[in-house]
Formats: structure tokens, C-alpha cells, sequence
């Protein structure tokens, strides 16, 4: 990474245009990705991607420039288009004084991906592949996709700020396609974790791609998906998406200054039956949204959002914090050096309740269990939303019955926060994601233990 003086020279050419504040963001980030489709290799790339962002805030005016270009002459360069931007008022002299020596962290990954062959990468592919196939005759597509990346940041402010993170991600995922007389479906399962190489010590290929078509080809039978307003359990670690999409954007500082959100204003007050604690935790080793320290430099938190259903906090980046007076919660990120930072969640879950969750099921005479949530849709400003469900069945008399298939997840976030009356201690998390905002896209975690919720609407086709 860049020489700690270097980034002092650069702030301090953005600050001669008066600004309050200057921040140079570093990157580099190698990545590999290699995909096979219909048992051949599609693809097996790999990239660089290394540059520096560079924010100038004056007043209320945030200029941005960033260059791929790291020498001393591109890093001025690049400061002064900043400072322009960001319309300057005159001229000044600032030093800086970084308060560390900025030295980034070891990764946490006991074998680097950028260390293991490609041949090895591939082999994991073949197998899945070739454990999918073997699963029914009914299987006839198979998908996988091997994906790691290093991202290695370094951020310096006009504040003494100097830090750095090492971050190591791995990703495996596969999917199957089941013929059968009724049309062909679709099974998926994913794993993604902020680890290196040695994850597949743990994590067997051959069961993840077992896993995926036995999923479609239990849905061959599914039956269509019922209509109407009804019980709803979500599965663990299926359904933490929902309150990703739901309710996490909306209690994110960006929104609410904008008063884009249902939950703006509302901090101390009741929001959630009192069974339901919301968290949002950068820290939590091995997921998919940890990191060390954030876009902006600060370290990655724990952030209570809603304790046992009141709002206790939004998340936060540096520019929403110092308006508000208030410390950072670690929650400002980017998707790469050429993007300005905002306010992002990282693993947003609901914690554990006292239930059983095989209770929850027997108690509920008439609903829908839903395994896994797919993608949706969600309005901050209201709250509504509407999610499909890609692996979900019935509960009839209090037991799961028939896969259903084509049904949708209706509701409002605040609503269903409410209408929770059970939520058991059988914590999971779920697939790993990318959150798109704003044109921008970081890794995410969600989770939930499995949870009832007592009214949504089911978009079914069932007459």
C-alpha cells in the first residue's frame, strides 16, 4: 500500500482549497472467478483492480476524484480535481498528523486463494457437477460457480486517520434444474465466507450440489402456491432477507436525514413486538459482510438497531455522524475506489428467541413455511414489500405438507415487526449476497432463527 507520507501530501493538497475535510481511500483488490455450466468451463478469470478515491467536504459541498494512477503526481493530481469540485473559497495551509502508522492487519485466512491452483478451483466444480447428476435422472442442468477475491484498503483523512484492512472472501455456489412432466425447476445453494482457501476442509462440494437438486426435484411436485392473508413461519436462516430488504434500509442514517423512511423520528419508541431484537454486526468472524474496518476507516461494530422491539439507533457513516455530533458505527462502505462512500449494512439478523421451533410449526394450524426467500422489493418511505419465495410449503394441521411453487411474500416492514409472535433459538444464517444501492453493490450477510409471523398476504395462483 501507499507510503503513509505520500497520503499526507496528497490530503494536504486537497485542503489548500479550504476544505474541512479530506480523505484518500487505496485499493487493491485481486479477484479470481471460474464457472461451469452444462459440465464444461464457461469461465476461469481473474483481475486486478487498484486505485485511490479521493473526498474533499467543504461545507456542504463533497467534491470526489479518484485515478488509478498511485504516484506522488497522479495522487495530486487527482486531490486538486477534488478540491475543485468540491468548489473552493480560498486558500490555506493545513498539516495533517495520522495517529498510527497505519500497518494493515493479517487476513484472516489460513491458506490464500491466490495460492491454490487453478486446476484445484476447477476439480471443486467438476465434482459438484458431477454429484448433482448423479442425484436423479430428473437433473438435467447443472451450474457452479467458484468465486475469491483479496481486498486489500488503506483510508488516510485530515483527521490523523490512518488504517487499513486485509479482506479474504471465498464463494462456492450450485445450481440444478429438474425436468418433470409439469415443467423444470430450479434448486440453489450457496456458501460464502470472509475466509480463504481452507474452507472447503469444512464445507463439502458434493453435499452442497446434493443439496441444490434434491431441492428441485422436490419441487416437481409442488402444488401452487395458496392466496391470501394467513400464518407465515420462516425457516432458519431463510428469511433474513425480509428484514435486510424490509426494515435495515430504512434504519440507515442516508435515508433517514432524507426522511425516506418509515422509521425516521422514531428512535425510543415501540416498533417491534417486544420479542424482536434487530442487529446489525460487522464483526462477526467468517460472514460474508465482516470486515476489520470499514470504507471510511472506522472499526466494524456490533449495532443494536431494535432491542427487544423498541428503536434503539440507526447505522451510520462519517458524514451523517459528524452532522449529527455522534460517533461513527462503522457502517460507511463502497463498492470500490471509484465510488464515494455511504451508509451499508453488513450481517443483519434477528436474534434468537425461547420457542421451539418444531412447536411453532405444530401450533400453526393453516399457513405457509418458507425455506428460503428469494429477491424483492421493498418501499423505504412506506415499508411495503413484496418477496418471492423460491422454497417454501404448506403447514396444513400443523405439519409441512406439499412444496408450493410461483407464490410471493406480501407485506409491510413496520407491520410485520409487529405481527412476530414466535421466534425460536435455532439461529442461522443465510446465503451470502451482494446489496445493491445506489448503483452500488457490497457483500452482505442476513439471518434469522425460524420465526412466525402471525398475518402476511401470500401471492399464490391456487383458486
Amino acid at each position: 500500500m501507499l507510503d503513509p507520507a505520500l497520503l499526507q501530501e496528497t490530503i494536504e493538497t486537497a485542503l489548500q482549497s479550504g476544505a474541512t475535510f479530506a480523505e484518500v481511500f487505496v485499493e487493491d483488490k485481486r479477484s479470481t472467478s471460474a464457472v461451469l455450466d452444462d459440465s464444461k468451463i464457461e469461465e476461469l478469470t481473474s483481475g486486478r483492480r487498484r486505485g485511490a478515491g479521493i473526498r474533499v467536504i467543504l461545507g456542504e459541498t463533497t467534491g470526489f476524484a479518484h485515478t488509478a494512477d498511485l504516484s506522488p503526481e497522479g495522487l495530486q493530481t487527482a486531490a486538486r480535481a477534488a478540491a475543485a469540485a468540491a468548489q473552493s473559497a480560498g486558500n490555506s495551509n493545513k498539516s495533517v498528523a495520522f495517529t498510527s502508522d497505519g500497518s494493515l492487519p493479517a487476513p484472516a485466512a489460513a491458506v490464500m486463494p491466490d495460492q491454490v491452483s487453478g486446476s484445484q478451483k476447477v476439480a471443486l466444480l467438476q465434482k459438484a457437477d458431477q454429484a448433482a447428476r448423479g442425484f436423479q435422472a430428473a437433473i438435467t442442468q447443472v451450474s457452479a460457480h467458484y468465486a475469491d477475491s483479496r481486498r486489500r484498503i488503506q483510508i488516510a483523512n485530515s483527521e490523523g486517520l490512518l488504517a487499513g484492512d486485509d479482506q479474504v472472501r471465498t464463494l462456492f455456489a450450485v445450481s440444478c434444474v429438474a425436468q418433470g412432466d409439469l415443467g423444470r425447476q430450479t434448486g440453489r445453494q450457496f456458501m460464502g465466507h470472509t475466509v480463504g482457501f481452507e474452507i472447503f476442509d469444512s464445507v463439502d462440494v458434493e453435499s452442497m450440489a446434493l443439496q441444490a437438486a434434491q431441492r428441485a426435484y422436490t419441487k416437481l411436485s409442488a402444488v401452487p402456491a395458496p392466496s391470501g392473508e394467513m400464518p407465515v413461519v420462516v425457516g432458519p436462516g431463510g428469511g433474513g432477507v425480509l428484514f435486510h430488504e424490509a426494515c435495515g434500509h430504512g434504519l440507515e442514517a442516508d435515508i433517514i436525514a432524507k426522511s425516506a423512511s418509515v422509521f425516521a423520528g422514531r428512535r425510543g419508541e415501540m416498533v417491534a413486538n417486544p420479542m424482536v431484537t434487530l442487529v446489525d454486526d460487522g464483526t462477526m468472524a467468517g460472514e460474508w459482510g465482516r470486515y476489520g474496518v470499514d470504507d471510511e476507516g472506522h472499526l466494524a461494530q456490533r449495532n443494536v438497531l431494535i432491542e427487544n422491539g423498541v428503536l434503539t439507533d440507526y447505522m451510520w457513516d462519517y458524514l451523517r455522524a459528524t452532522k449529527e455530533g455522534r460517533p461513527c458505527s462503522g457502517n460507511g462502505r463502497r463498492e470500490s475506489y471509484q465510488h464515494l462512500p455511504m451508509v451499508r449494512m453488513t450481517n443483519t439478523f434477528l436474534e434468537p428467541g425461547p420457542n421451539d421451533p418444531a412447536e411453532i410449526i405444530a401450533s400453526t394450524d393453516h399457513g405457509v413455511y418458507v425455506a428460503q426467500l428469494g429477491g424483492g422489493q421493498v418501499n423505504t418511505v412506506t415499508g411495503d414489500f413484496v418477496f418471492g419465495m423460491t422454497e417454501a410449503y404448506l403447514i396444513e394441521n400443523g405439519e409441512l405438507t406439499s412444496p408450493i411453487r410461483d407464490g410471493n411474500l406480501i407485506g409491510n416492514g413496520p407491520q410485520t415487526l409487529q405481527d412476530i409472535d414466535a421466534i425460536a433459538g435455532d439461529f442461522a444464517m443465510g446465503s451470502p449476497g451482494t446489496c445493491g444501492k445506489d448503483g452500488q453493490g457490497v457483500p452482505v450477510g442476513d439471518g434469522t432463527p425460524t420465526l412466525r409471523v402471525a398475518r402476511l398476504t401470500v401471492g399464490g395462483t391456487a383458486a
